[in-house]
């Protein structure tokens, strides 16, 4: 990934994210849905489906849901391969958008394909610009500058169980995860973290999103989010275990938010915890 994308949480963006831990609502409330709609200035939304190696339904799905909500102009941005995310009409489909959804699929396919071309280029640009950048499952994990890309549903981590690979890089020094409690993956996320203390693992469950404007977010949806931090961690056995081994960490620290709490991802704290509102522990 160019340097020209790396940024740094002491840096402020303009844009806002939406991170979604899948399955959102499109039935009923719409909670998730509804946040994204009324982040959207001009009804106008691009969804792209190149996560899916089989992107059939998902328009016709996200039409219907986001145009009850009052956005009806969604376009459809899908590539097949890498060499089409250079062709003028893929570039164009991004052109005068403030907005844009990824949907679920596979979190590589979406990094090789588009990963430093110029459909990723412009998806930063509207970021960088002031505009929104949603993601549910899939589209949530290349959030970040460093994704999970494979790993076991386990309570127990496994030393040498993880695969992880470069993101899209719009929210750094974190991992996320999605599907969280639903599958149950808690083991990886400690164990990614286990591997770079310096990050902080996010994760999300579904129907579940965090709304992320500068250094903080507010969780919203009807599921929890896990904060895991490392970085006071004063032991684990990553680097001298077995590939089979269970992972050891010691002083490990998780918060668990849910919808209406906020943190703080430049202390990362939640909003609201006791030094925060000047009082004694």
């Amino acid at each position: 990934m160019s340097t020209k994308k790396k940024t740094s949480l002491s840096k402020a963006k303009t844009g806002t994210l939406v991170i979604i831990g899948g399955h959102e609502d499109h039935d009923g409330d719409r909670v998730i849905l509804k946040e994204v709609a009324n982040l959207i200035p001009d009804g106008r939304l691009v969804l792209a489906t190149i996560a899916s190696h089989e992107p059939e339904g998902y328009l016709e799905k996200y039409q219907r849901s986001f145009g009850e909500l009052g956005i009806d102009d969604v376009i459809e941005l899908y590539v097949n391969d890498r060499v089409e995310a250079a062709h003028d009409e893929k570039i164009k489909a991004l052109e005068n958008v403030s907005a844009v959804f990824f949907s679920g699929g596979d979190q590589l396919r979406i990094t090789s394909q588009i990963g430093d071309t110029p459909i990723d280029d412009r998806v930063h640009e509207i970021f960088q610009g002031g505009g929104i950048i949603a993601g549910t499952s899939a589209g949530a994990s290349m959030m970040s500058d460093t994704m999970m890309v494979k790993g076991p549903n386990a309570a127990s981590f496994r030393i040498g169980h993880i695969r992880m690979a470069p993101g899209l890089g719009l929210l750094p020094n974190v991992i996320i995860d999605q599907h969280f409690a639903e599958r149950g993956r808690i083991g990886r996320l400690i164990g990614a973290v286990s591997l770079n203390p310096r990050v902080l693992g996010i994760g999300i469950d579904e129907d579940t999103a965090i709304v992320v404007q500068g250094n903080t977010f507010k969780v919203i949806g009807s599921g929890a989010v896990y904060l895991v931090d490392a970085t006071g961690v004063t032991h684990s056995n990553i680097a001298e275990g077995q590939p089979d081994a269970a992972l050891s960490i010691y002083d490990l620290k998780i918060h668990v938010l849910s919808s209406g709490d906020a943190f703080d991802l430049k202390t990362r704290r939640p909003r609201g915890s006791p030094e925060q509102r000047g009082e004694n522990r």
